[in-house]
């Protein structure tokens, strides 16, 4: 089946094992996965290790391709950190990060793309508030495969972050993109990945 370049999905594998995780993705006719964990192995749950589930898929059916040097949630510099916690609209803007979004987006003409990381909540994710927010705002349709099966649209999402920072009807003198922005910002700093030796005691980056 080819891709639909509009539209790219994501997955969280959580803690599920390999069937259900396959059938998550079945159900969405995924025919690629792009593995956006900076990390890519599971202490806890080996079926999720690079190697292993790159064979397992491609037994299966389903290309694989790591892009957690490019999109992962866990920058090696400390460019990309404001007091010890990785900083995504700066992630947003590096060379490495574009990159991988032109990946994406090619390789979307050919498949039908599931961006995976691990966690099952789209909104505690970075596959979401960062690399689903960059590819939405290229004007890429984005749909988030939960792990009960249902998807739902990035704009649910965002619906969900704006209700979330009590920002739906908000001030009145921010624009709406403004509140969204605020939103997300106010969700990374919850769930974004910290590196404590990149906290610079006293000042921020």
């Amino acid at each position: 089946m080819s891709g639909d370049n509009r539209t790219i999905w994501t997955v969280g594998h959580s803690t599920h094992d390999y069937e259900r995780f396959f059938g998550l993705l079945r159900s969405a006719q995924i025919t690629a996965v792009a593995d956006v964990r900076s990390v890519p192995h599971s202490r806890h749950f080996s079926q999720f290790n690079r190697d292993t589930l790159k064979d397992q898929l491609r037994m299966d059916g389903i290309a694989y391709s790591f892009l957690g040097e490019e999109l992962g949630g866990r920058p090696k510099s400390s460019a990309y950190y404001c007091d010890g916690i990785a900083d995504y609209e700066k992630m947003a803007l590096s060379k490495d990060f574009s990159a991988g979004i032109e990946r994406v987006i090619e390789g979307a003409g050919r498949y039908r793309i599931a961006l995976m990381c691990s966690e099952h909540d789209p909104l505690d994710c970075h596959r979401c508030l960062l690399v689903g927010r960059s590819l939405a705002e290229r004007s890429h349709n984005v749909e988030h495969i939960l792990s009960d099966g249902n998807i739902v649209s990035h704009k649910h999402i965002e619906d969900q972050l704006l209700d979330m920072a009590g920002s739906r009807d908000g001030d009145l003198f921010l624009r709406p993109v403004d509140r969204l922005t605020a939103a997300y910002r106010k969700r990374a700093l919850k769930v974004a990945y910290t590196d404590v030796s990149a906290r610079s005691y006293g000042q921020t980056a």
